[in-house]
């Protein structure tokens, strides 16, 4: 064993201790992406599935901050702990947080159980990138109670933070019209919970009734149809029988009903709700086995995404030794191949390797 391997050993000995120092360097090693990474995460990976993930997303502005700082100090007085990934814009630069430095977690200074981390994006869409993915490995394996997972908030393409969480929220400011057209677009797919926050400015209630109305709608889309004169149901009505079905099914508990909850973070109004809610989402991922099969479906995803990019990386290196993608380039534009033809040669061996000769 080498001397990097048994300090690694050792790193990964002292974060299962509870030494926090170790998670923040391990955590650092994990995001750099250090000789030796993924070792190290598949090291910790044994150690995990105990850590409630909670992905919380929104647009920017929408308070998503200080709302992870009120959660994460109830989470604490009810005797919890806690881990926070706040995922920044990344740097054009440096590739690095843009917002790394800033101070978010102000309810929680010196409390050394909630740990706070802020990292890059890395530009990858949605906010979240294979690293942030070990890292709420790592604070998994650590015994962290609650993962929390802020996202930047880039829209539609938030979407990835569903690989990562067990719960996603997606915050609303009220009034906000360009929001709530940002949910229709695809966003609202995503959301387990949704939190009109800032509720004490006007147009609050207003925006709790179309969210409810969005979730209605998305729960059974045929609600708005006509159903006979008036709605009501005509002999061999099957739209009736659908509708009557989808409600029979909604008395019955089958699936999960997002709800809208109401906060004002800076005040902490409204917080114990949000954290109920996401109690109840929980509860319903344990009682009805979905969380299991929720959890294979994402760690499926995430040996495809790793297959992809590392398929990527031999490809890239079988590129360089043909002279590097300019020159096959140029090669397509002269008509002396096409990129067909660029593609087959640079992928055989790679196939080859795979199949072999059966």
């Amino acid at each position: 064993m080498s001397r990097a391997e048994e300090a690694d050993g050792d790193l990964v000995a002292r974060l299962l201790d509870g030494e926090h120092r170790a998670l923040a360097r391990a955590i650092t090693k994990i995001e750099n992406r250090s000789r030796g990474y993924r070792e190290l995460v598949s090291a910790l990976h044994p150690h995990t599935g105990g850590a409630d993930v909670v992905g919380i997303t929104g647009s920017p502005g929408a308070g998503k901050s200080t709302l992870v700082d009120k959660l994460a100090r109830t989470y604490r007085d009810a005797g919890l702990t806690v881990g926070v990934i706040g995922v920044d814009p990344s740097s054009p630069f440096t590739g690095g947080a843009v917002l790394g430095d800033r101070i978010r977690m102000a309810s929680n200074v010196g409390d050394m159980d909630v740990f706070f981390r802020s990292m890059s994006a890395r530009g990858t869409l949605g906010g979240l990138s294979t690293a942030t993915t070990d890292a709420v490995r790592a604070l998994d394996a650590f015994g962290k109670d609650k993962v929390l997972v802020e996202t930047v908030g880039a829209g539609q393409n938030e979407v990835d933070v569903v690989r990562t969480a067990d719960t996603v929220a997606v915050l609303v400011q009220p009034g906000s019209g360009d929001d709530v057209q940002m949910l229709k677009a695809g966003i609202l797919e995503i959301g387990d919970v949704f939190v009109v926050n800032k509720a004490d400015m006007d147009g609050a209630d207003r925006t709790v009734s179309e969210l409810e109305e969005m979730i209605h709608l998305r729960e059974n889309p045929r609600a708005n149809l006509d159903a006979g004169h008036h709605g009501v149901a005509e002999p061999g009505d099957t739209q009736a029988g659908t509708d009557a079905e989808a409600a029979a099914d909604e008395e019955d508990g089958d699936g999960w009903t997002p709800t809208v909850v109401e906060t004002v973070a800076t005040s902490g109004e409204g917080v114990d709700a949000f954290a109920e809610a996401l109690s109840a989402h929980r509860e319903y991922l344990e009682s009805s086995g979905a969380l299991v099969e929720k959890t294979r479906t994402r760690h499926a995803e995430e040996i495809r995404q790793l297959l992809r990019a590392d398929a990527a990386a031999v490809l890239e290196r079988e590129l360089d030794r043909r002279g590097g993608i300019d020159a096959l380039a140029e090669a397509v534009s002269e008509r002396e191949t096409d990129p067909y033809a660029v593609a087959d040669e640079i992928v055989e061996p790679l196939r080859e390797c795979v199949e072999g000769d059966g």
